[in-house]
């Protein structure tokens, strides 16, 4: 019997309900597949692996200092450094240094240390001095120009980026001599390659060439350190800082004067950032009623070197200056009316005082008189168009 439409309506609504039940688990079970292989967010970042961590600088122990290191080639280090206001770190790293380095094909270099408070006046006269070499990468330039000072405007050319960290100075007190020092710390730090370490203020000028100032100095084995003894006026620099105040490590039959500017060698060069022994008795205050009679930087290189290594020093500064009848601390201040071809060639005939003219003896730094000055001083800064004047006919010209 064929079906009647009541009965295909009936068996339909029959069937809905199974229909409905297919579809819900259906849906259940896709839904949970997808759980199973792709987790929510949450479950992923609770199972992931932590991130690696990257050290910084930051994340040094508080009571533990980060590693010091030398300064790159250059750059030198910055002044955010963690040897800047710390200069027995940097002596102890710089005392480290080979004194004697191997270095088989490298030249022999000189690093010319500039002292100053500004500006360096004489600027082109040295940069002419420094391009005219036969051959290059012969030198360094480190300059002490105090932390105040704007390095960016100042110094250009050949002196651009040659500033270490610096600390401020002043005369009668013992901050030219820890200049002098950093100085010597931060160029032995830069490179093994540097041989001689002439230290020059911002008034001083050469008087030969390069080339002739490199040959003269890298035949040397000796420092070039004015080194005098029995001077007028001894007593009161060694008693300046009290009468007793020197003893034990600095008797007065030690106690040595001589010129600031000196070219020293490697070796001794590490001998002076080395030291504490003698520093610690020159480093002192004088006292307010001797400050007139305080020169550290005259007096703690000299009286160092001769205790330590008279024999390796010839006694006698390289760089000329004019003392005649000046009696107030200060030499010839040389003007732009004094300055002519007649003065460099004058001051080139000149030789040096040593301070051992009374020894007798067969060392070849008492015996030997014929080193020429190589740098002259002082110089005003209102000579600096007549020097240049002459600069290639005289002053570089041999």
């Amino acid at each position: 019997m064929a079906p009647t439409p009541l009965s295909l309506l009936c068996a339909l609504l029959l069937t809905l309900p199974l229909a409905i039940v297919f579809t819900i688990n259906h849906d259940t079970t896709t839904t949970t597949t997808t759980a199973t292989t792709i987790p929510p967010l949450r479950h992923r970042t609770l199972i992931s692996p932590p991130p690696r961590k990257t050290k910084t600088h930051l994340q040094n122990p508080i009571n533990k200092p980060p590693n010091i290191f030398p300064p790159p080639s250059p750059p030198f280090l910055k002044k955010t450094d963690v040897i800047y206001d710390d200069d027995t770190s940097l002596f102890q790293l710089a005392s480290r240094v080979n004194p004697n380095p191997s270095l088989a094909g490298a030249p022999k270099k000189l690093a010319f240390m500039f002292l100053t408070t500004g500006p360096l006046p004489f600027a082109p006269l040295w940069e002419l001095y420094f391009s005219r070499t036969k051959k290059q990468n012969l030198y360094n330039i480190y300059i002490h120009a105090g932390p105040n000072v704007r390095h960016d405007v100042l110094f250009q050319g050949v002196f651009n980026n040659r500033t270490i960290p610096s600390k401020p100075t002043g005369r009668h007190t013992p901050s030219l001599a820890a200049a002098h020092r950093r100085l010597l710390a931060r160029a032995l730090l830069h490179d093994p390659s540097n041989y001689m370490f002439a230290l020059l203020s911002p008034s001083c000028i050469p008087i030969h060439s390069f080339d002739f100032t490199y040959e003269t100095l890298v035949k040397s084995k000796n420092s070039f350190i004015e080194i005098l003894e029995n001077e007028p006026g001894a007593w009161g620099r060694w008693a300046a800082r009290g009468d007793m105040s020197m003893l034990p490590e600095v008797e007065f039959g030690s106690f040595r004067i001589g010129s600031q500017f000196s070219v020293l060698t490697r070796r001794h060069a590490t001998v002076a950032v080395n030291d504490t022994r003698i520093w610690s008795k020159f480093k002192l205050p004088c006292l307010k009623e001797n400050i007139y009679r305080c020169y550290p930087e005259e007096n703690y290189f000299p009286t160092l070197l001769s205790m330590v290594d008279r024999r390796g020093c010839v006694p006698a500064t390289l760089t000329y200056v004019d003392w005649k009848e000046r009696h107030d601390g200060h030499p010839h201040t040389f003007h732009r009316s004094e300055v002519g071809s007649e003065l460099i060639r004058s001051i080139r005939r000149r030789r040096p005082r040593y301070g051992d003219e009374n020894i007798k003896g067969s060392d070849a730094s008492v015996t030997r008189r014929n080193y020429p000055f190589l740098f002259a001083r002082k110089f005003g800064s209102d000579t600096v168009g007549a020097l240049m004047d002459i600069a290639n006919d005289v002053i570089l010209r041999e």
